[in-house]
Parts: C-alpha cells; structure tokens; sequence
C-alpha cells in the first residue's frame, strides 16, 4: 500500500491509500479520487517527504531539499467516507452476487468441467457458479465457453 498526499484544483490538500502507483492513476482517470474538502475530481500528487524507519522502530520525514508543508483542511462532518455512488455500485454488485449464489448451483471446483459439458451439450444448460484458476478461466474463453467472475467486494475479504 502506497500513502499519497494529494491536492485538489482549489489547493486542498489531504491524504489518501493506494494500493500502487498504477491504482491511483486509474482511479485518477476514472474520476474517483475527490477532494474531501470540496469534491473536486481534478486531484495531483503533493510533494512529499518519504517515511524512514530509525533504529528506535520510529519513523521520522526524511531531510528533503525542498518541501513543500501541506496545510491540513479540516473535511465537513457529514463527508462519507465512501461516495453514495460507490456505495449504491457496491449494493448493486452485491444484490447481482446474493442472486446468483441463490438460484444457481455451486459446482465447486469442478467448474471448468461442468461449464464445458454445458457448453458442448453434454449435459443439460443450468445456472452454475464455482471455482476456476485464471488459466482455466483463459481457457474456456478461448473455447468460447461464456464465464464471468463473482464480484468480490472489499468487505469479503476482512
């Protein structure tokens, strides 16, 4: 994980988790990282001194050239943590999942099997959901055996 400290248009500054420098380019692009502040999208890198550990286990700003000093901003109280967008695509994904793992049989790792049976007509067409490796995944695409993942969402893997 990868703590950037951020500014938005209007010079708000504030910090924010990611889990690589790519991620936080996508979702730079994508329009998801918001000022706080003020809910611009329009967000770049602040100039930040890197964190090193001394040999007493604490951790102090490394001696920069020039540094920039970051004014905090105090977020309003009612600022969500997570967008209502994010939070209703995050419902959305969830109801899609609860759905299929309700009405279609869970076929476990016998997936890829059971899926090209189907899709060669050898057995009979049903809804079924189970386990496949990446490579098996790339495979029955590449069969043309129609697949697609569960989402999985953030708060199933706490």
């Amino acid at each position: 994980m990868i703590r950037y400290s951020l500014r938005c248009e209007r010079e708000h500054s504030f910090e924010s988790w990611f889990q690589s420098s790519s991620a936080f380019e996508t979702q730079v692009r994508r329009k998801l990282v918001i000022c706080p502040a003020c809910g611009s999208a329009k967000v770049e890198k602040a100039i930040m001194a890197p964190q090193i550990v001394s040999k007493k286990g604490r951790e102090t700003p490394a001696p920069a050239a020039t540094m920039e000093v970051a004014t905090p901003v105090a977020a309003p109280e009612s600022t969500p943590l997570m967008l209502a967008q994010e939070r209703e695509l995050r419902a959305k994904l969830k109801e899609l999942r609860d759905h299929i793992v309700k009405h279609a049989d869970n076929v476990g790792e016998r997936f890829p099997n059971e899926a090209r049976k189907m899709h060669y007509g050898d057995i009979e067409h049903r809804p079924i959901y189970g386990e496949a490796s990446p490579d098996e995944a790339r495979a029955l695409i590449e069969e043309g055996v129609e697949v697609s993942p569960l989402p999985v969402l953030p708060e199933d893997r706490n």
